[in-house]
């Protein structure tokens, strides 16, 4: 049980980094394009800015998401053992799109804005797919006849 946890932990965390860095890369790509260059300088303080100001509340959409789509995973897992290798990046893919795409019908505002568009949804999901692949590397596989 405790690899499970640290498993969905380090998973939250590296889709959590990842995707806080993938929605200020994408906001700054929009800045520059309609007023100016941002230098690297600004890019480095905004992606540290964001990681602590936008990364929790990001780190809890995850996690919710991580969550019930690591459940589903599993147990598909457990029927089709083979395909647990991309079970759950997919899942964790699924998780993230259908967080946005749930977030977006709910609120009068784009929460996240790196995803108004079809392009930014998709990085953040494979943000949510590096965040699958992370719990498979430290979650082992099940053998039959074991828990």
């Amino acid at each position: 049980m405790f690899k499970v946890a640290l498993g969905w932990s380090a998973a939250v965390v590296a889709a959590t980094v990842l995707g806080s860095m993938i929605q200020t890369q994408v906001n700054l790509a929009a800045i520059a394009r309609i007023y100016q260059p941002v230098s690297f300088g600004d890019r480095i303080g905004t992606t540290a800015f964001d990681l602590v100001s936008f990364g929790p509340t990001w780190a809890l959409i995850v996690a919710l998401g991580f969550l019930i789509a690591f459940l589903v995973a599993g147990g598909l897992a457990r029927r089709w053992p083979r395909h647990r290798v991309w079970l759950f990046p997919l899942a964790g893919f699924v998780a993230v799109v259908t967080a946005l795409l749930v977030i977006d019908a709910m609120l009068p505002i784009t929460l996240v804005a790196a995803a108004r568009g079809v392009f930014g949804q998709l990085l953040l999901g494979l943000a949510g797919a590096l965040g699958g692949w992370v719990y498979l590397q430290i979650v082992p596989q099940r053998q039959k006849g074991r828990i």
